[in-house]
């Protein structure tokens, strides 16, 4: 159950091994020039920031934690929704970056 507060999001999810649950960064809505975007034209989002991190593998734990925002691969990990939030699962190795 996911519990919401002002700064902090609980997410009673918990990834095995070197998964992350990561929360997207919201999709930009006006360009750099100003220009508004429409739906059908915006970029997926690359970045984000990690809700949950598991152990991590055998001698090989995971690097990143709670809270960290991320560089991922446009095409990585996988869309899940948990009581109407969106999220994505990937494995530590996605991740390209710690911002």
């Amino acid at each position: 159950m996911a519990k919401m507060s002002n700064t902090n999001m609980q997410l009673n999810i918990k990834p095995l091994h070197d998964r992350v649950i990561v929360k997207p960064a919201p999709a930009e809505q006006k360009s750099a020039g100003g220009i508004i975007i429409p739906d059908t034209a915006k970029e997926k989002p690359q970045r984000g920031t990690v809700m949950a991190a598991g152990p991590g593998k055998k001698d090989e734990p995971v690097t990143v934690k709670k809270g960290d925002t991320v560089l991922y691969g446009k095409y990585a990990g996988t869309e899940i929704s948990y009581e109407g939030v969106d999220y994505l699962i990937m494995k530590e190795s996605d991740i390209l970056a710690i911002i």
